[in-house]
């Protein structure tokens, strides 16, 4: 007898194993769920956790080296689709491989440690010397900026937030989106924004958001909207 397909709207939490992509037993999973949220709390998540990371200092270097903003901004781009597009990749295939108790734990606990390292500043020594700049403008951006994403909080919030979120797309145009509305003002108003922007207020809120976040993965059965 053909088991019943769930309910839009409905928590996913019966599902038998299907084929690839599905996510037994997860509860934050709905088969028809808004890939909206997931965008919205990507950017969000990781426009805060990027101000006053150690790459939007490198984007306000880079932009005081070469005075080309939008070269900077093409070349930002280009690393930020490439490094996220990894790291969801590596979240989709976790919240695949791991049982959905253990996920839920991961997951919970790895926003609140990243909610504790937003609080740190990160410092701009040795940023702007990942690549020599005789590549050109965007090569050097490009290359510089995956460089310094590596293992960086940002990559790792996406990692995270693609295993919380099934719509992979959603989380890497969210992550995206969100690098650049912390960095493409850092690369045309440069040092201006470090002095009209409190960053100790801004990592606040930042870190409350991520720890929001993984209590809300702990508790289990609560969802963010």
């Amino acid at each position: 007898m053909a088991r019943a397909a769930p309910q839009p709207g409905k928590t996913f939490d019966h599902v038998a194993s299907g084929g690839p992509g599905t996510r037994r037993g997860l509860w934050f999973y709905r088969p028809l769920e808004k890939p909206l949220e997931a965008f919205l709390v990507s950017a969000g998540v990781v426009a805060l956790g990027e101000m006053g990371d150690k790459t939007q200092l490198l984007a306000i270097l880079l932009a005081a080296r070469f005075r080309k903003p939008w070269p900077i901004v093409a070349g930002i781009l280009v690393a930020t689709l490439a490094n996220h597009a990894g790291a969801a990749a590596i979240g989709g295939w976790i919240a695949r491989a791991v049982d959905p108790d253990v996920l839920r734990w991961v997951i919970g606990f790895s926003f609140i440690a990243m909610a504790a390292w937003v609080l740190v500043p990160d410092k701009a020594d040795g940023v702007d010397a990942a690549v020599p700049a005789r590549y050109g403008v965007v090569a050097t951006t490009a290359v510089s900026f995956f460089v310094a994403e590596m293992g960086d909080k940002t990559q790792l919030a996406t990692v995270a937030l693609a295993a919380r979120y099934p719509d992979l797309l959603a989380v890497v145009v969210g992550t995206t989106l969100g690098m650049l509305l912390a960095n493409v003002p850092a690369v045309l108003l440069g040092h201006q924004i470090a002095r009209r922007v409190s960053l100790r207020l801004v990592h606040a809120v930042a870190a409350g958001l991520f720890a929001l976040i993984g209590v809300l993965a702990l508790v289990g059965g609560h969802r963010l909207a």
